[in-house]
């Protein structure tokens, strides 16, 4: 069937996170530099370990479900586990959710192929984005701020939704917004089990873009593999 959606993930296939994840540590201590200035007195290898036990636990009841909660929950579950109640919608929550976005970002960088690649597709595809992260207030400013934003007509974030890929929910849920059949999609991810294995499972077509090593890619088989964004149009025109 003619494909007339292509779907993209966000991280490692078109903004590629830097220094082999690096940026976690510096961004939890943004987050505990702005809580003590907003009067949250607590060390930070205090606030670091309730904020590490309070994530592990929130990944161990979520993953099982592909549930994604909002990275304001793990805040103030955190806060709440060091003596702070703090609801996840107020302001000092959400202040500590943006300080661990900024100091992210700042190890993030733009494939340079993808926005050349992205007007190419745009007006002969819809596009749609569906992204596994809990801070989808961080996807929509990384895309505003490298000019991609306005080139997608759906974006789907995981703690937006909470579901995560490989869940079918999430891909249905774009794929209603975008009003095309799973058949008439295109799935484009660097990830073998969320990007390749979900979609497949719901009938799109899928194009792995090789950005490391992955076991289980050859039984996995996605209908494409490409080596960097350039490959994608004429790729598409196969499927």
């Amino acid at each position: 069937m003619h494909i007339r959606a292509v779907l993209f993930d966000m991280f490692d296939t078109l903004v590629m996170i830097e220094k082999q994840h690096a940026f976690y540590s510096p961004a939890v201590k943004s987050m505990h530099t702005y809580l003590v200035e907003h009067g949250v007195d607590v060390c930070f290898s205090g606030f670091r370990d309730a904020y590490i036990r309070e994530r592990d636990a929130l990944y161990e009841a979520a993953d099982p479900k592909m549930e994604e909660p909002h990275f304001n929950v793990r805040v103030q579950n955190t806060l709440y586990s060091l003596g702070f109640a703090k609801e996840a919608e107020s302001n000092i929550v959400q202040g500590a959710t943006d300080a661990f976005c900024r100091e992210f970002m700042n190890y993030t960088r733009l494939d340079v192929q993808a926005p050349e690649t992205l007007r190419q597709l745009s007006g002969k595809y819809k596009l749609g984005l569906v992204s596994n992260f809990a801070i989808p207030e961080c996807v929509q400013r990384l895309l505003a701020e490298n000019g991609l934003g306005n080139l997608f007509d759906v974006i789907v974030v995981s703690g937006a939704v909470n579901t995560r890929k490989p869940s079918p929910e999430i891909f249905k849920h774009a794929l209603r917004k975008l009003g095309v059949k799973a058949s008439e999609a295109a799935f484009v991810g660097d990830t073998v089990d969320a990007d390749v294995l979900g979609p497949k499972k719901l009938g799109m077509k899928t194009v792995y873009i090789e950005r490391r090593p992955q076991k289980d890619l050859e039984t996995t088989r996605p209908d494409q593999t490409i080596k960097n964004l350039s490959e994608l149009p004429a790729v598409l025109l196969r499927l």
